[in-house]
Formats: C-alpha cells, structure tokens, sequence
C-alpha cells in the first residue's frame, strides 16, 4: 500500500469555509477518481511560527502507479478547484510507502 500526504498550512481567515470546502467536496472528489481507498484528515496540532491552523491528509493506494496515474490524469483539475483559496494556504506533498501495519 501507498500513502500520499498533503500537509496544508491555511490561514485563519478562511478556516472554516476552507475546512468545509475540503471535507464535502475535495475529499469526495479525490475518492471519487477511484484511485484512492480511503482519507484520513488530522489536524497537526504543533503551533505554527508562520500562524495559521495545518492539516495532514493521507489518501490510501494500492501502489505507486495508481498515485502516478492520478497525478497525471486528475490532480491538475482537482488542484485547480482550490484557486478561491489561492495565496491563503501552503501545501506540500509526500509520497510514502507502508512497511508495515498491525
């Protein structure tokens, strides 16, 4: 299994609308490309110098060809749904692979 990470770092301001947005539309829309299990959302509850509030969300796969696949075929439109909220969030993404799990 394979892990992809998005860290988003979102200004207070918009918060709430942001957070909203991220669990009734961009999440669904990510598992609704049919290329991830499932979403898990956290808080990152570290206090940030720059401010705002973080997010963690990992999206599950079976391999890194299906995460390849999404990246060319979906993650352009789906990064272009955020543009409302463009310069009022940081994002940065990590691919991880599952060693082990109990």
């Amino acid at each position: 299994m394979y892990i992809y990470n998005v860290t988003i770092n979102v200004q207070e301001e918009i918060h709430e609308e942001w957070l909203n947005w991220m669990k009734t539309e961009h999440i669904p829309e990510m598992l609704n490309t049919g290329k991830f299990k499932k979403a898990l959302m956290s808080r990152v509850m570290v206090k940030e110098e720059m401010g705002g509030i973080t997010y963690s969300v990992q999206y599950t796969t079976e391999n890194k060809e299906m995460l390849q696949k999404y990246l060319q075929e979906d993650a352009p439109t789906l990064r272009a749904k955020s543009k409302p909220y463009e310069g009022k969030f940081v994002a940065f993404r990590t691919e991880m692979e599952i060693v082990s799990e109990q």
